[in-house]
């Protein structure tokens, strides 16, 4: 699990940087991993929501599954009706901790080209999603 958290440097008179606790949406949809990809398609389209976290047997958060992620994998040539999401999530990650400064989430959203990066706690929970605006 990678996560994304740095300490906040002061500069004498300069501001706290804001949290990403301060910035973050609620998590939305959770879902276990040993979901299939169309039922995890029609759970995004009920929830109205383009973005789902997936969680394992222990409640851990794995990683965000987009629906464009989704699609392309349902739509490509080795997809069956088994594929789980466990099967889409090569490497869990990456996430952001609470106290990680929005500016530095925001930079690796963007270097890693993320539209939405998943808060979790200590241990691994989901907390939220911080999501860039555009």
């Amino acid at each position: 699990m990678t996560i994304v958290q740095m300490q906040p440097r002061s500069t004498g008179t300069s501001p706290v940087p804001r949290t990403v606790a301060a910035a973050m949406q609620t998590a939305g949809p959770q879902v276990c991993d040993d979901m299939t990809v169309e039922v995890a398609l029609s759970v995004m389209a009920s929830a109205r929501t383009g973005h789902l976290l997936v969680c394992d047997n222990d409640g851990v958060c794995t990683g965000l599954l987009t629906q464009a992620r989704l699609t392309a994998v349902r739509d490509s040539d080795v997809y069956t009706d088994r594929v789980q999401l466990r099967d889409i999530i090569v490497a869990p990650g990456p996430f952001a901790s609470p106290l990680t400064t929005v500016a530095e989430a925001e930079h690796t959203m963007r270097h890693r080209l993320l539209d939405a990066l998943p808060v979790v706690d200590e241990h691994g929970n989901a907390l939220g999603v911080l999501a860039l605006t555009h």
